[in-house]
């Protein structure tokens, strides 16, 4: 049942993340104002259905469909926010610190390595 949630989910959510990046992106490429707004709103999204999650608000079937399913595919970064959010919370500075640093490093030392080689 999981995976069928995570499947629909997932349809909706790229679905969603497409509509966004073609209507906001194609004023101007070099201003990606879509994925922008895909990530801060799937990062609210994200962080709204935690939070009614963790105080027993919804049904983790819920958390299965629109969490990780819909934001899975809505955006990525909305769950690299929630969880250094939630390192800050639980007070792990030094992971949390670790955590966005080799997080956004790594990412785009990825980027840089494929850009030089390519």
């Amino acid at each position: 049942m999981s995976i069928l949630l995570v499947a629909i989910g997932g349809f909706a959510g790229a679905n969603a993340r497409y509509f966004v990046g073609v209507t906001f992106n194609r004023v101007d490429p070099l201003r990606p104002f879509g994925t922008w707004i895909a990530n801060i709103t799937g990062s609210f999204l994200l962080g709204f259905l935690f939070v009614a999650t963790d105080n027993n608000l919804l049904p983790s079937m819920m958390w299965t469909l629109l969490g990780t399913g819909f934001c899975g595919a809505y955006t990525t970064f909305s769950t690299f926010g929630t969880e250094l959010v939630s390192m800050l919370v639980k007070k792990a500075y030094r992971r949390a610190i670790l955590y966005a640093f080799s997080s956004v490093a790594i990412s785009l030392l990825g980027v840089f390595i494929i850009l030089v080689i390519y």
